[in-house]
């Protein structure tokens, strides 16, 4: 099943949603700071499990007090779509400091 790429406009929209999140040359990013190099393993594992829920990984950099991630979707030429706000959105929720809506 093919996924399409976002339009300019869904890309605004969707980053509207998503503080702290940014679209940068095709990829959607954001930097984590946590209180401790462990509290930053610890969302990257929690990271990873969500991204293997969703079958759809980023480039997730460990840093020490920091986690960065990048996310595209390959299959769509390295374009933003909808697979990589989903991630996006369920990194949000668990994230430190996330308030619940």
């Amino acid at each position: 099943m093919a996924v399409e790429p976002l339009s300019q406009k869904e890309i605004e929209e969707r980053l509207a949603e998503l503080p702290g999140w940014s679209a940068d040359g095709g990829r959607l990013t954001r930097t984590y700071r946590l209180a401790s190099h462990f509290a930053a393993a610890a969302l990257v594992v929690h990271i990873a499990r969500i991204q293997d829920e969703l079958d759809h990984h980023s480039d997730c950099t460990l840093g020490y007090h920091s986690v960065a991630l990048a996310v595209t979707t390959h299959s769509a030429g390295g374009a933003l779509t909808e697979k990589d706000f989903t991630l996006a959105r369920r990194v949000e929720d668990i994230a430190p400091g996330h308030d619940a809506h």
